[in-house]
């Protein structure tokens, strides 16, 4: 998160702060939209001098991107600690775990429903605004970002396959499952859980072909 801000807060109140926008924005993000927030209405409601957010923040943007970052650092903390409770046999459990952790912010977390890792949806499962698949790196796509950091997951705990077949395969596996959960919640906006499981069982035969 601290690597989109403008400057990072060295005091536990102006983290406090920066959470509380954060937190705000989300709430804003669920109730009005992407096109409606705006950084007053969410200074206002985190209780912060507007001159305040901007010591932290450049723009709405970059506040949206703030979120998506920490969506992304949540989501990922807990699909490790689901790893390391869990003890799954083998690197292809982190499939179900993902896409369960993933279905569960999208139906609990604020805000999730509109900005997940950085694409900004209009509605429920799509379509994005223009230009928002590279907010969490304007170098990368955002799914390339997700995928890099599975990657690391599946290496570290799960003893997956090191190269550049694992880690295309990886990303092709990202890049189906965003696809078929965003069709999930178009179709239903608590998510579709007949595609939920189709989503699982495509991506485990995809890479249980291409992969050991």
């Amino acid at each position: 998160m601290t690597s989109t801000l403008r400057r990072r807060p060295a005091q536990r109140r102006s983290l406090e702060r920066v959470e509380r926008m954060l937190d705000e924005c989300a709430v804003l993000l669920d109730q009005i939209g992407y096109d409606a927030l705006t950084t007053k209405e969410v200074a206002r409601r985190a209780e912060v001098p507007i001159g305040t957010f901007y010591q932290f923040f450049p723009d709405k943007q970059g506040l949206v991107r703030a979120l998506a970052r920490r969506n992304l650092d949540a989501f990922l903390r807990r699909v490790t600690e689901r790893i390391s409770a869990a003890r799954p046999g083998h690197w292809t459990d982190l499939i179900d775990l993902s896409i369960d952790e993933f279905v569960a912010m999208k139906r609990t977390t604020p805000g999730f429903g509109v900005v997940d890792f950085g694409e900004v949806l209009v509605t429920p499962g799509g379509p994005a605004l223009e230009g928002t698949n590279r907010m969490l790196d304007s170098a990368l796509e955002n799914n390339a970002i997700v995928a890099d950091r599975l990657r690391t997951i599946a290496r570290d705990l799960l003893g997956a396959p090191a190269g550049e077949g694992f880690d295309r395969a990886l990303l092709v596996a990202v890049e189906a499952t965003d696809a078929v959960l965003k069709l999930a919640f178009r179709m239903d906006p608590a998510g579709d859980t007949g595609m939920i499981a189709e989503c699982k069982q495509l991506v485990r035969r995809y890479l249980s072909e291409h992969l050991p």
